[in-house]
């Protein structure tokens, strides 16, 4: 390519000139992400003059000193040999080091060739001061040392005609590449050093109003030179913030996988959540004051073999266009309850009922509980009517009314939701969004989202509605089969096997024709009657007719019930008890009062 072209190129635009430049010093080429674009794309603003204030933050090893520092100062002697640059990070060596760096690009061959009107004065010699013969430079120093007889930029110059500051072109900048080491940021006192160094000599090194400072750091503290400046001048600093992991409507992402992969970003997570939150999600997090402990989570491989196991979901419907819809799938044991599935997303309603439906379909969800609050209740319906529709006649959904407050609730659930709550190994990675939710979740102050903390503490709070045991397998015994032909409008039935005194509930559920083993006893009303005859007939059933106080009867047998055994993924009969409310819901409670009252007389005739 013809070297004015080039130089014109270079001229116009940051990520070109650090291209060619890395090439012909570095004989390789400068490998770019989507990241390197973003970051030359804020540093051309700046010299544009469309941006005076630049905060950048970004993982450690990602190119930030690269781009930033060396070819950023280089890049603007380039354009304007006067520029004045005012260089600052941690420590002097790393200043210096990156100070000598540049002079010695500038001074070699192929920028020479490029930009020949560039030409370091013969006096400079010193890593920390440099200067060129156009009167600009580079000034090396830590953020905590002296700044003397130097500013960065150009003195403002009048306009004679209009009584204004003339418009300048670029003339250089203060460049601050990470102001403070991690390990320093955890000190109160080094951090508000830095801090205050900021405010009473920084700031104040630039020759104009219009010189421009760049901040390129990663996080270290909620309350880094980032964070102090944010609070202290809201809107006035642009921020390009670069996470190495990157979510979007198609999952996660590696920011640039030529450096980590995103197993390999999951691995630095494991290894400490603080600092992989703080340095490379620049989402910085204060080691006190989170509500949860990220390494007390527990994790199972395989759900262990338990007396009791209710295969349940607690939803939380989004409340505002802002929130997440959170619904969970667990297992709940006496040992706890063990996360199957989580749908956390933010997507519209109508999206979200099949979604849900789907998921309670795959996991043979018994019972699920849809907090009725702001729309819950007609979302439990529409998802309950999409069960049906993918045949699913088993899950029971329900709605219920939420008064307590939620942040207390979740506060005083915590303890109780880290030590009964089972994620499956790799939940972290499977629900990268919910995990983010929950693990930076603030013990106290303002949180921009609660339905993950919300969704989590139903779970445990909801926990014990059920106390029955369960059992897996056949059992062999004497059988005996209940039916009532008319119990809130439907026919239901019951089948039990008493084997050495205990009861087990293997069948049951909406009677619809199914084969009926064992002593079987029908009960209907005036409406079944004729029915009631034909399956004496053909089953040689006994026959009785329906009581009127159902609710006297069963608060006399309900008790026997606890007593009882019932096959694990029973379905529907089991997700009808769990639910018995005495007014709406009593179909199975009062089937099984009445095999509680016949398994007593038997022991009374035996």
């Amino acid at each position: 390519m013809n070297l004015e072209v080039t130089r014109i190129k270079c001229l116009h635009d940051l990520l070109y000139y650090t291209m060619v430049l890395f090439e012909a010093n570095y004989k390789r080429q400068f490998i770019v992400s989507r990241h390197h674009t973003m970051i030359c794309d804020a540093l051309n603003d700046v010299v544009r003059g469309k941006c005076r204030k630049l905060i950048i933050n970004i993982s450690p090893r990602y190119g930030k000193t690269e781009l930033a520092v060396k070819s950023f100062i280089s890049y603007g002697l380039a354009l304007n040999p006067a520029s004045r640059f005012i260089h600052l990070s941690y420590s002097d060596d790393l200043a210096h080091d990156n100070s000598e760096a540049i002079r010695s690009l500038v001074m070699g061959d192929s920028y020479r060739t490029l930009f020949p009107y560039v030409t370091i004065s013969q006096s400079s010699k010193s890593k920390k001061k440099w200067m060129t013969t156009d009167g600009g430079g580079v000034y090396a120093t830590s953020t905590g040392g002296q700044i003397t007889g130097f500013g960065a930029g150009a003195t403002d110059e009048l306009d004679d005609e209009i009584g204004q500051i003339a418009t300048q072109r670029f003339a250089g900048a203060i460049i601050i590449d990470d102001p403070i080491k991690p390990e320093d940021a955890l000190s109160d006192a080094r951090r508000e050093k830095i801090n205050e160094r900021f405010e009473t000599t920084i700031r104040n090194r630039v020759n104009s109003r219009n010189t421009p400072i760049v901040i390129i750091m990663q996080r270290t503290h909620k309350h880094d030179l980032t964070g102090y400046l944010l609070e202290k001048e809201p809107g006035e600093w642009r921020v390009l913030s670069l996470p190495a992991i990157i979510t979007d409507d198609a999952g996660e992402h590696a920011l640039w996988e030529f450096k980590h992969t995103l197993p390999e970003l999951y691995k630095l997570r494991e290894i400490n959540r603080f600092v992989f939150e703080t340095q490379y999600m620049q989402n910085p997090m204060p080691m006190e004051g989170l509500l949860y402990v990220d390494d007390r989570w527990k994790e199972y491989d395989s759900i262990p073999v338990t007396n009791t196991a209710i295969r349940r979901n607690c939803t939380d419907t989004a409340d505002k266009g802002s929130d997440w819809l959170c619904s969970i799938c667990y297992v709940e044991t006496e040992l706890g309850n063990f996360i199957t599935d989580v749908t956390f997303t933010q997507s519209p309603m109508e999206e979200t009922e099949s979604e849900v439906a789907r998921m309670l379909h795959a996991n043979l969800t018994q019972q699920a509980d849809i907090e009725g609050n702001n729309g819950g209740r007609g979302f439990a319906r529409n998802v309950e009517s999409k069960l049906r529709i993918l045949g699913n006649t088993t899950c029971r959904v329900s709605d219920f009314q939420q008064t307590s407050n939620k942040e207390t609730r979740i506060l005083t659930a915590s303890a109780a939701v880290q030590n009964m709550t089972y994620f499956p190994r790799g939940w972290r990675q499977r629900w990268p969004q919910f995990y983010n939710q929950i693990s930076g979740y603030m013990r106290s102050g303002r949180n921009a989202h609660d339905d993950a903390a919300d969704c989590l503490t139903m779970t445990v709070e909801r926990r014990g509605e059920s106390r029955y045991q369960s059992f897996d397998g056949e059992v062999e015994g004497d059988a005996i089969t209940q039916v009532h032909l008319n119990l809130n409008g439907m026919a239901w039935y019951c089948v039990a096997v008493i084997k050495d005194g205990v009861t087990y509930i293997t069948d049951g559920g909406v009677y619809d024709g199914q084969t009926l083993i064992g002593e079987v006893h029908v009960e209907a009303d005036a409406s079944t009657m004729a029915k009631a005859y034909t399956l004496r007939e053909t089953l040689d059933a006994h026959l009785r007719k329906d009581t009127p106080n159902k609710q006297g009867f069963m608060d006399q047998w309900s008790a026997a019930v606890k007593e009882f055994r019932f096959r694990a993924g029973l379905g529907e009969l089991y997700a009808n008890l769990i639910t018995y409310d005495r007014v709406s819901t009593y179909e199975a409670m009062y089937l099984l009062c009445r095999v509680a009252e016949r398994v007593a007389r038997m022991k009374i005739n035996s």
